[in-house]
């Protein structure tokens, strides 16, 4: 039951986003760039969980991995601009992304942070 409660909840606010950014770009932006699939991620693990220690682990793995995702957002655009369709776009953001997420963990395993 609890599964089926998170995915409803957790539909309605990716749907909700979508909505809004359809009749107000920016604003939508603005709601999509807050952290509120990673708060209810937190959110759902304590609560099935409550354990401090993989909270802290968690959190911390999303903070290494949000930052090799920022330029998916520079690249869709810029791609988009100079006339490239928008799934040819999206993927190329996705695999730099990708990329960008692997070399994540190699360096940060050189300087002992466990991803």
């Amino acid at each position: 039951m609890f599964f089926w409660l998170k995915a409803i909840l957790s539909g309605l606010l990716i749907a909700a986003v979508s909505s809004l950014a359809r009749r107000y770009p920016a604003f939508g932006a603005l709601v999509a760039s807050l952290p509120l699939i990673s708060v209810l991620g937190m959110i759902w693990l304590w609560q099935e969980t409550k354990d401090p220690v993989r909270m802290a682990a968690h959190a911390n793995a999303t903070f290494w991995y949000v930052l090799p995702s920022l330029p998916m957002f520079l690249l869709i655009p810029l791609a988009l601009k100079n006339g490239v369709p928008f799934y040819a776009a999206l993927f190329a953001g996705w695999v730099v992304t990708a990329g960008l997420y692997f070399l994540t963990v190699w360096v940060a395993a050189r300087f002992g942070v466990t991803l």
